[in-house]
């Protein structure tokens, strides 16, 4: 799966864990050229890209994928962390991560949002 991690959700670690696991992952937080993008560019990011984004910041993003939606702009996948898991919750992240994507295809993630599942 091609994922986009956004700047408060580690690269290093997150990132390359799910790397390792067989995903496609760019990281904000580990490329210099992110530094400093809006939200609109974040998701733009993603969907150019064709990357599904994984962010926690819902209180910001929940109007923009409303806003997207009502102009009929397409996007290729959110996925919500809850305020209940902490950014340093590695392990939850990472398993969150595999959870919500698995069994799905990159194409069934075109104009989906979901939120971050337990393992």
């Amino acid at each position: 799966m091609r994922l986009l991690l956004d700047a408060h959700i580690s690269g290093r670690t997150v990132g390359r864990a799910l790397v390792e696991g067989g995903q496609d992952v760019r990281a904000l937080d580990s490329e210099v050229e992110f530094e400093g993008l809006s939200d609109p560019e974040v998701l733009e990011l993603a969907a150019a890209e064709g990357r599904v984004l994984v962010t926690a910041n819902i209180r910001d993003f929940e109007p923009l994928l409303r806003e997207w939606a009502g102009e009929s702009r397409s996007h290729t996948g959110v996925i919500l962390v809850p305020s209940s898991v902490r950014n340093e919750a590695f392990g939850v992240l990472i398993s969150g991560v595999e959870k919500t994507i698995a069994d799905t295809t990159q194409e069934e993630w075109v104009n989906r949002v979901e939120w971050l599942r337990r393992a």
